[in-house]
């Protein structure tokens, strides 16, 4: 009698081995084995970057990671640390299948230019010479005289020719780069360089404007907080624009204005600030004169605005480029389109009068809601696909 218990035992075990057995899948088969965020890496002695493969779920943890220097280290699961300075290959192997990406550690970022976009900035700067490196911004500044182009914007965006897409979406580019602590470069749509502005320096322009603001998180060296300063009280003169306060984008106040991501006013986590944009003249809102911004002797502000997130929910700066959001509208925040990041690079217009409603009105109203974008690189497989925010020393996709 113990044998059949015995027997049945045995049975019963192989049936649940074999019944749990059908319960699990066996690791997919791979073909090709590939590392697929990056193909050329620089990283600061310190950084920390996880590489990814097109390996499936269950396969990850049957991969085996090695690096052939010294210069930095890659754990189990594919997470680089760059320790000195120097190059080394980094080896993802299963099976027979290996992939390969060279990581460079340096001290700082380095960038392709020679393939600068010269066309594009020569119609950009015309006859002006903008200043060419940090310490010339600063010295153009003590004279109260700008570093980028001098040409007073129109009211409406110049859209690049090309403004790529994804998914039906507008790209925003969320690889800055800067070439130093206080130079940020600015690429066209295609990733190539086509100017740069200086911490510290002088600029009217919309694009140059837009983009020292994305970059270093505040305005330009002309710019004051104060709303009622005069030309002849700066040293700017007529290149001295106002403004650099909270916006709030409050909708129950203000219900024609859209929605901005996630702003404070309507419960969200991130603080806006506003500055004005100089621009020729106002059409758009009768409230605002036909006039240039500034002639020299009186200040006329217009309707136009950037609108970006300096802060997040604990006061501290917009450091991850996800979250930086930055907006220029030019009719008195009825509506707005997103900064995407590269020269020419502005999104699709929603707000108010985009819905169909009355301009500034408090009870006909229609704002269309955001209009949300790709984030994604644009930067060319021949330039970096890091960047480095020095204010916090971090690296960011």
């Amino acid at each position: 009698m113990s044998n059949i218990f015995r027997r049945c035992g045995i049975l019963l075990l192989t049936l649940l081995v074999l019944l749990s057995s059908w319960g699990c899948d066996s690791p997919q088969p791979l073909t090709s084995l590939e590392i697929t965020n990056c193909d050329r890496t620089e990283l600061l002695v310190g950084a920390t970057f996880q590489l990814q493969t097109n390996a499936p779920e269950d396969v990850r943890p049957l991969l085996s990671w090695d690096s052939s220097g010294s210069c930095l280290t890659v754990d189990p699961n594919g997470l680089v640390t760059a320790l000195s300075l120097g190059s080394s290959a980094v080896t993802v192997r299963y099976g027979d299948l290996s992939a390969t990406v060279l990581i460079k550690v340096v001290e700082e970022l380095s960038i392709d230019h020679s393939g600068v976009d010269e066309a594009a900035r020569d119609a950009f700067y015309g006859e002006s010479d903008p200043a060419d490196s940090y310490e010339e911004a600063l010295r153009r500044s003590a004279k109260g005289e700008l570093s980028g182009a001098e040409t007073v914007p129109d009211q409406a965006p110049e859209l690049s020719t090309y403004r790529p897409m994804k998914d039906g979406a507008y790209i925003r580019n969320n690889t800055p780069y800067y070439a130093d602590s206080n130079t940020y470069v600015v690429v066209n749509a295609f990733g190539l360089e086509v100017f740069r502005v200086y911490r510290g320096g002088g600029y009217i322009t919309l694009e140059e404007v837009a983009a020292y603001v994305y970059a270093f998180g505040d305005v330009p060296a002309n710019y004051t907080e104060s709303k009622r300063t005069e030309p002849e009280d700066s040293i700017w003169g007529e290149n001295l624009r106002l403004n650099h306060t909270k916006f709030s984008g409050n909708t129950e106040k203000y219900p024609y204005e859209p929605e901005l991501p996630d702003i404070s006013g309507c419960g969200g986590n991130l603080y806006y600030y506003e500055l004005d944009i100089g621009t020729t003249g106002t059409d758009c809102d009768p409230a605002y004169p036909v006039k240039l911004y500034n002639d020299g002797k009186t200040i006329t502000r217009g309707a136009a605005r950037i609108v970006y997130t300096r802060y997040d929910a604990n006061k501290n700066e917009i450091i991850d480029p996800n979250e930086k959001y930055l907006f220029y509208t030019y009719n008195h925040y009825n509506d707005f389109t997103e900064y995407l990041n590269y020269f020419g690079g502005w999104g699709e217009t929603f707000g108010n009068i985009t819905g169909g409603g009355t301009l500034s009105s408090k009870t006909d109203f229609a704002p269309t809601p955001y209009v949300p974008v790709v984030m994604m690189s644009l930067l060319t497989k021949t330039q970096v696909v890091f960047y480095l925010d020095p204010r916090k020393s971090l690296f960011f996709l």
